[in-house]
């Protein structure tokens, strides 16, 4: 690995980041959001792999570079519109995490990995991308389900939850459940695993 170049992919990654307004309290103080939580699942993503590849690394913090560019309402509602952005944000993702990897000096074949991990291609026999979808489940449950869960009726969350379960690993499911969830949460996952 050239670490300075890695070193200025994750630096152009973050800035890009720091240019959200949504904000993302923990512990009183506030972040952007997508830095905050392309530093959560690089956290997880360690956790999960501590080998884990320079590509992996980078497209865990490169996963929702720059989100809030690609507003959830701009797309129609319901499931369609739904599945819709979300299957152009993987695609604007790649295309930007491409972009900044260039700039930072990347070969064609890593730009090409990361963004094949960053549009999760091969999910269930690319032992990479699952650690990347086991990182992001976890981000989920330990981070925003609670308050999700606050907004959303209980049958369409149990609906969440079993969706999330059914994308992980079993050492994602495994560390899933080690998790210190408040008790209406882990209230919540044991009645979506027990359907």
């Amino acid at each position: 690995m050239d670490r300075d170049r890695f070193e200025a992919a994750l630096r152009a990654f973050d800035q890009a980041n720091r240019q959200d307004s949504n904000v993302e309290r923990v512990q009183g103080q506030a972040y952007p959001k997508e830095l905050w939580y392309a530093s959560e699942l690089t956290r997880w993503v360690k956790l999960l792999n501590p080998e884990a590849s320079e590509a992996l690394l980078l497209a865990a913090r490169s996963q929702h570079i720059e989100r809030w560019k690609v507003p959830r309402d701009s797309y129609p509602s319901g499931r369609l519109g739904y599945l819709k952005w979300r299957k152009d944000l993987a695609r604007y993702h790649a295309k930007r995490t491409g972009e900044i990897l260039k700039e930072s000096g990347y070969p064609e074949e890593v730009i090409r990995r990361v963004q094949e991990l960053n549009l999760k291609q091969d999910i269930k026999r690319d032992p990479d991308t699952q650690v990347l979808e086991d990182a992001l489940c976890l981000v989920f449950l330990e981070s925003q389900f609670r308050e999700l869960s606050k907004k959303t009726d209980e049958e369409k969350m149990l609906e969440v939850l079993r969706k999330t379960w059914r994308k992980m690993s079993p050492q994602g499911r495994e560390i899933a459940l080690q998790l210190d969830l408040e008790p209406e949460s882990r209230r919540l996952l044991q009645k979506a695993l027990s359907a």
